[in-house]
């Protein structure tokens, strides 16, 4: 696929125009299946997926074994999870020799989850690539594999390749990173590029998804404004600063970014399902059952979110007071492979809310067995004890908490200063106070925001409040 430089170029220009005529006008058109396949490529960029397909068929029409459309159409079936399509296109280009033909050969084993044979088909094919197309070679294998979301097979090729300071190996290499999970050096990458493109709102959004899974919340909410500032309308900028800002407990902010997100992406139940959840937090119940229930309409039946979505209605009917709709839900998310963990700790905490201490402790009890991080699993359960009121039951627990996790576990301490603070054990508060803030600013944010000006860092809560006792 060509890039966003071509499609701007004076010569796609003339081409687009001439191509556009001719099926204005009806006259003879000449232009070769790569040609043709580049406007297909132009149009899909631009979503026009019907025009798109209308130029790829006219390829295949003047050619049918050509490789360009033919690689056209197999990204669209594996787009689509049809790989016996693919398969069946790929059977029909003529020129097996060519790089693309390799290249389609191995997305699709990578489609069926091959990535092993996938790594010994393309190894095998470097020994017949000549020494001039060895560096391409390389790089477009390691491209291959990151979009496959392979980022060690990514890496594994880009170390057979000549170092490059161009900008596609520079963000090759910071997308393959993003996935290793080196978020530091790969924001690193994104800076460096940003400052040879600061227009560019694609290296904006990818800044903003480095920093925000680096947990630098406020950082990903800065960038993200650059690409809507560059792109107001600009989809993936909104959400990226919608996430950012519900990770930072503004809610109702990051509802209004969700809201403009859905406007741009109305069949998306991502988009909607928070808002949903960032009307839950905002004590909106009644409007976050109705939106939740709008993201249960536009989701297809094999959505990714459809157990999320079902856990979110059953909070809310919950925090509504409607306790059998809650745990019908819940049933719902089940039968969409849920989270069962997370599941069991939203039916403990309904059981809680309706008095039900026993149920609540049953499942409480089998949601840390069943925990792969019990843990997290434990605080999150006291926590919602804690939610529902039973500050000494929260206290308790904490103290024994403390006691069994490991000394970089990091977590709760937040909490615990909140529980210390509503009994009014103030020294006990500012010991846990200043522990959280040491550990896990964003914690403290998430915890104990409320109870400080916003322009208060999480990081210095502690020492806002000593010199407030100080002064």
């Amino acid at each position: 696929m060509q890039n966003d430089d071509f499609f701007d170029s004076e010569e796609f220009r003339d081409l687009l125009a001439e191509y556009e005529e001719a099926m204005r006008s009806g006259m003879p058109l000449f232009m070769d299946a790569d040609e043709l396949t580049d406007i297909a490529d132009y149009y899909q960029q631009q979503e026009r997926y019907d025009d798109a397909l209308a130029a790829v068929d006219l390829a295949l029409e003047r050619e049918p074994g050509a490789i360009g459309p033919l690689t056209y159409k197999i990204h669209e079936a594996l787009w689509a999870g049809n790989i016996d399509e693919a398969k069946e296109y790929l059977a029909q280009i003529s020129d097996t020799d060519e790089p693309d033909y390799v290249y389609d050969k191995a997305e699709i084993m990578l489609a069926e989850e091959h990535p092993d044979e996938a790594n010994r088909y393309l190894r095998n094919e470097l020994k017949n690539v000549p020494p001039e197309e060895y560096q391409d070679y390389v790089i477009d294998v390691a491209n291959i594999f990151a979009d496959y979301n392979y980022p060690e097979q990514a890496m594994q090729w880009m170390a057979r390749a000549k170092q490059e300071d161009s900008p596609e190996f520079k963000e090759l290499k910071a997308r393959t990173l993003f996935g290793l999970g080196k978020y530091q050096d790969s924001e690193k990458l994104w800076g460096e590029l940003i400052d040879v493109d600061p227009f560019s709102k694609h290296y904006w959004n990818a800044l903003a998804s480095t920093q925000f899974m680096n947990e630098n919340y406020s950082a990903s909410v800065e960038s993200s404004e650059y690409a809507i500032a560059i792109d107001p309308d600009d989809p993936d900028g909104l959400l990226s600063k919608a996430t950012a800002l519900y990770r930072l407990n503004n809610y109702e902010e990051a509802l209004k970014y969700f809201e403009r997100y859905s406007e741009h992406v109305p069949d998306d139940e991502f988009g909607l399902m928070n808002q949903g959840t960032s009307l839950i937090n905002l004590g909106r119940n009644d409007d976050a059952i109705a939106k939740l229930n709008e993201a249960l309409y536009v989701a297809p039946p094999d959505s990714e979110y459809l157990g999320d979505i079902y856990q979110e209605l059953a909070f809310a009917y919950s925090e509504a007071g409607n306790d059998e709709e809650a745990l019908r839900m819940l049933d719902k998310a089940d039968e969409h492979d849920a989270d069962k963990v997370q599941t069991l700790v939203v039916r403990g905490h309904i059981m809680l809310a309706s008095g039900q201490v026993r149920r609540a402790e049953g499942f409480f009890r089998k949601a840390v067995v069943e925990s792969d991080t019990p843990n997290e699993t434990l605080l999150r359960i006291i926590v919602s004890i804690y939610d529902n009121h039973f500050l000494e039951a929260a206290y308790t627990l904490f103290r024994k908490f403390f006691q069994i996790i490991p000394d970089d576990f990091g977590q709760g301490y937040a909490y615990m200063a909140l529980v210390c603070y509503d009994l009014k054990h103030y020294d006990e508060f500012l010991h846990y106070l200043k522990t959280a803030c040491l550990l896990n600013p964003q914690e403290c944010k998430t915890a104990l925001g409320h109870l400080f000006p916003d322009e208060v860092e999480p990081k210095d809560y502690y020492v806002y409040i000593k010199d407030r006792m100080t002064n």
